[in-house]
Formats: structure tokens, sequence, C-alpha cells
């Protein structure tokens, strides 16, 4: 299944704003590791509708990804 294009990209500021806060990183930072990372690849290629996890869900396996690199 895939989202619709605009709920998603509200989806994504969501959970770069959210990863910024929790990591204390600037948003341009936070923003080019979200697009670089495996979380973003499955969401938008929509892999296991992981797009239908919740921003807090989503944002802990950013930070966990963020972590082991």
């Amino acid at each position: 299944m895939t989202a619709n294009p605009i709920l998603l990209q509200k989806k994504y500021a969501r959970i770069i704003e959210r990863f910024s806060e929790k990591e204390k990183l600037s948003f341009d930072d936070a923003l080019s590791f979200f697009y670089h990372s495996t979380v973003y690849r499955f969401i938008s290629k929509g892999v296991s509708d992981l797009h239908c996890m919740s921003d807090e869900y989503l944002t802990k396996e950013l930070i966990a990804e963020y972590e082991e690199k």
C-alpha cells in the first residue's frame, strides 16, 4: 500500500523534528541523516506499511540506526 504523498511529507517532517530534538542535532543534520537512512528508504517504498506506524516508533527506529553509525 502506498500513502498519500502530501501526508507522507508531513510525517517525514514530524519524524525529522523529533529526531533532531532527541539527538540534539541541527534540523539540517537530522534532515540529511533521515533522507540517507534505511528507515526513509523503507517508508518511501511502502515496505511493511511502515508509514502506518506511529511517529514515535519511527523516530526510535531512526535513532537506533543513527546510534549504529
